[in-house]
């Protein structure tokens, strides 16, 4: 299980990554752009990952990581179960997710060759 305030600590330890509200959530963003959104009574995240992604990273276990319902789904909106995923997958998607929004300069800083 993965506390709220870990995951904070992961979401802003990237580069210029900020948190903000976004509707009834919480928004972690990157030059305005958002990586992932924290849904605090539920415990659960969303991270924006491309269909090729998504797909990985759901092959892992689809009670853990699974696609967001509908079309942001099929756009690869993907929700993370925190009371069940581990640590070391958590932090892959999301610098996944962040690499796939942040701009070139930052993301090279964290994509694995």
């Amino acid at each position: 299980m993965i506390s709220i305030e870990t995951f904070r600590q992961i979401s802003l330890s990237f580069e210029e990554a900020v948190e903000e509200p976004h509707f009834e959530k919480t928004s972690f963003r990157v030059k305005k752009k958002i990586f992932a959104t924290l849904d605090l009574a539920n415990k659960k995240v969303v991270l924006k990952l491309s269909a090729i992604q998504q797909s990985v990273f759901c092959a892992f276990d689809r009670l853990i990581i699974y696609p967001v319902n509908g079309s942001w789904g099929k756009q690869g909106w993907t929700i993370v179960e925190l009371k069940k995923v581990k640590k070391d997958v958590l932090k892959d998607a999301l610098t996944t997710s962040y690499c796939n929004v942040a701009p070139k300069r930052l993301s090279e800083k964290y994509k694995q060759v």
